[in-house]
């Protein structure tokens, strides 16, 4: 069910998420480690703190880091849960994601299609996940993470999501701390990743909106986030699991890019019976708001395919 209504289909699963930061860019397909007992710290609830940047981060590679969401490659094999951040760094914000698809849907020439027609197609290909978002939404590289971090520790992972899709990328540029290197803020995202610390579909759902908003847009405060109950979803494909969102409010406005913000998690269990999760964040109570009508569209649409040779 999403909150606040009811849908069909059912039983709760569980499990929480990890890697979050401002900034912006994104690496590969990797099944970060969740919440309670994952790598990186997992914060709920909370929050009036700042955006941090999006770390980068490759195997075999160097990556990035910025203030705000921080974006990294993960280059070469290995399993997608053991990524890391990088040694090397250089400011996210300056750099060019890899491989973007731009307008062009990923799946094309044998990945699977929208299920709403005019869509894009978004692909995990690591944990074989798609869906569907807006055309206005810019599809991500395969190989590239988008995450957050605490805002005081540039090497730290809250939360991400793989190969995610991206609503105005530069919605919103500052310099909040005055380094003279321009951070960009989008104004929304969501894409998918594995989850394999978790415990429940419940947890992850949770535990990942709460995680999603304090780092994105409440740090270092938690008291301004509200969870809505967990309840049951079944998406159109048929895949059963839990839905949450979290919300803030009232963060202080320190910088032109700072806004309260607002997260949605759905957890599941995949065909292997792994925990896995798709989320949503965007900033809340601005001109051009994602409409929550269309976040429920996009979640709608979560689904497996086959994904051969790189499952």
């Amino acid at each position: 069910m999403w909150p606040g209504e009811q849908q069909p289909g059912g039983g709760p699963d569980q499990q929480p998420n990890p890697y979050h930061q401002p900034g912006y860019q994104q690496p590969a397909p990797w099944n970060a480690p969740t919440v309670p007992g994952g790598a990186p710290p997992d914060p709920q609830g909370s929050g009036g703190g700042n955006r941090i940047g999006v770390i980068a981060v490759v195997t075999a590679a160097a990556v990035v880091v910025a203030a705000g969401v921080t974006g990294f490659l993960v280059l070469g094999g290995g399993k997608d849960d053991e990524a890391k951040p990088g040694p090397a760094r250089s400011s996210a914000s300056e750099s060019a994601s890899p491989a973007e698809s731009g307008g062009t849907e990923r799946g094309v020439g044998g990945g699977p299609k929208p299920t709403i027609a005019g869509w894009k197609t978004v692909v995990n290909a690591k944990r074989g996940i798609a869906f569907d978002a807006p055309p206005q939404w810019e599809l991500k590289s395969r190989d590239w993470v988008d995450a957050v971090g605490e805002a005081d520790d540039e090497d730290s992972i809250l939360i991400g999501m793989v190969a995610p899709a991206v609503f105005k990328k530069q919605w919103c540029t500052s310099d909040p701390d005055r380094d003279g290197v321009k951070d960009h803020t989008p104004l929304a995202e969501a894409g998918s990743k594995g989850n394999r610390d978790a415990r429940s579909t419940q947890e992850i759902a949770r535990e990942n909106s709460s995680t999603w908003v304090y780092g994105q847009y409440t740090q270092p405060d938690r008291k301004n986030i509200t969870t809505s109950p967990v309840e049951s979803y079944t998406t159109e494909s048929g895949i059963r699991g839990s839905v949450a969102t979290s919300s803030s409010s009232g963060v202080e406005k320190t910088d032109k890019c700072r806004t309260d913000g607002k997260a949605t998690t759905f957890g599941f269990k995949d065909s292997e019976g792994k925990f896995v999760s798709w989320s949503f964040f965007g900033a809340k109570g601005v001109d051009g708001e994602v409409p929550d009508a269309t976040v429920k569209k996009m979640l709608s649409t979560v689904r497996e395919y086959d994904n051969g040779s790189e499952s």
